[in-house]
């Protein structure tokens, strides 16, 4: 813990003087269209931070069987997205799950395979847990216990969700879940492309989705992470599907400067792959690591290892922020 501290006032002095955004959080990282936010809450939806709902009337339920290439298995949406036993199509591509990650516990516990896939490399709208160390894992889930990791978006509603489940989870549970995804290597999930232009998309429940049709909009200061294939990810939950993130031109070698004068590799790594209970950053997903910057910023993500990020994004624009999520997500992890 020592050498985690002394280079402390190397980091805080790292922090640049631009002024943080003030005019909320970014939409494109939290999984809503840009503006500020509605009086009401929209719904949350497994894995998603809410707003499925509003659509007008709904489809009848799809009871079709579902085949995926490369599977033996087949399942209907049902079962895919059933929250007390989700689908597993490649299960000899990971250790056998502990109950808690393949089914949860009834009532309040979701399974963590359904968000975070069986492989642990999760989705934008939610995180990769998978190649984090046991230590980092715990204490993650103990400050959502503690209250110590809030959204600084009050409709990112899976946040919330991650709260009670943690509250819910008995210290075993956490443990088994920590040691499981600690055992999968996090490997290459998100291609990072700089452009000018990006698809248009759609918001279903805090995931973007590219429209039929080909049309394209200006991408501007952000970044939209999109899914390789919108129906692999959202009607299949292939965990072998990855995404796209499209980040404005110059963005990664801007990050890459600041990380490298902020001296990132300090804590996360030379390679920013992790440095014992620190945590692996590297071709994380942007939108995440957007979120967890930002909310550290504005003081909603607190607790040990926020205490020493605090000062370093302190002072970080929102640009500033975004350059370095382009950057760490487009490292090998």
């Amino acid at each position: 813990m020592r050498s985690i501290f002394g280079v402390l006032p190397f980091m805080i002095a790292a922090a640049f003087s631009a002024s943080a955004a003030d005019d909320g959080p970014p939409g494109w990282a939290y999984g809503f269209p840009p503006g500020p936010a509605p009086a009401a809450n929209p719904a949350g939806a497994p894995g998603g931070g809410g707003g499925r709902g509003g659509r007008g009337p709904q489809a009848p339920p799809d009871t079709s069987v579902k085949h995926l290439d490369g599977s033996k298995l087949e399942f209907t949406r049902a079962q895919i997205n059933d929250g007390f036993g989700p689908a597993d199509w490649f299960p000899d591509d990971h250790p056998q799950m502990p109950d808690i990650v393949a089914h949860g516990r009834r009532p309040g516990v979701r399974a963590c395979a359904l968000c975070h896939y069986p492989n642990g490399k999760g989705r934008a709208e939610n995180a990769g847990v998978s190649g984090l160390s046991i230590a980092y894992f715990i204490q993650q889930m103990n400050d959502f216990k503690d209250g110590n990791r809030k959204s600084a978006d009050p409709r990112k509603a899976n946040t919330n969700a991650m709260t009670s489940l943690a509250k819910a989870m008995t210290d075993e549970e956490i443990k088994a879940a920590a040691e499981y995804f600690g055992l999968i290597q996090f490997t290459p999930w998100i291609k990072v492309i700089e452009t000018t232009m990006v698809p248009k998309t759609r918001i279903v429940g805090g995931l973007f989705l590219v429209l039929e049709g080909g049309e394209q909009e200006p991408l501007g200061q952000r970044i939209i992470e999109v899914p390789e294939s919108a129906e692999m990810t959202e009607t299949f939950r292939n965990p072998r599907s990855g995404f796209f993130a499209y980040a404005p031109a110059g963005s990664v070698k801007k990050g890459e400067a600041l990380a490298t004068s902020g001296q990132c590799g300090l804590c996360h790594g030379a390679d920013l792959k992790g440095i014992g209970p620190v945590s692996a950053i590297a071709g994380r997903s942007p939108s995440y690591l957007m979120r967890q910057m930002y909310d550290m910023q504005q003081s909603t993500r607190k607790g040990l290892w926020t205490g020493l990020m605090k000062p370093v994004v302190a002072h970080l624009s929102e640009e500033e922020l975004m350059n370095l999520a382009a950057y760490v997500a487009s490292r090998t992890p």
